[in-house]
């Protein structure tokens, strides 16, 4: 199964309104296709509520901890939102300074 696979199933353990993860792969350094190394998660869920932003972090790399080994995961941005707060977009990703040049 496919780490992108592997983490949506995680993530949908806290029951989301909304989830997005996307394979950021192809924007940094050392890409070739079907690499699997940066991602970008974006959640919504009830089980956010009244935890702060740091603590929903935390809980987001609590699930994925497995897949973030050396060979799997490099990296991963977080966007946890609790439904009152989404607003149907995340922030854009920043550009990979070890991106390929066109």
């Amino acid at each position: 199964m496919s780490l992108e696979k592997q983490l949506i199933e995680k993530l949908t353990t806290l029951e989301p309104t909304h989830l997005e993860v996307i394979n950021e792969s192809a924007g940094h350094g050392g890409y070739f296709p079907g690499k699997e190394s940066h991602f970008k998660v974006i959640i919504v869920s009830a089980a956010f509520e009244g935890l702060r932003l740091v603590q929903r972090h935390q809980k987001v790399y609590a699930l994925a901890a497995e897949l973030l080994n050396p060979g799997k995961i490099h990296a991963l941005a977080i966007h946890a939102y609790v439904p009152n707060e989404w607003q149907g977009q995340a922030p854009a990703s920043p550009e990979c300074a070890h991106a390929p040049k066109a």
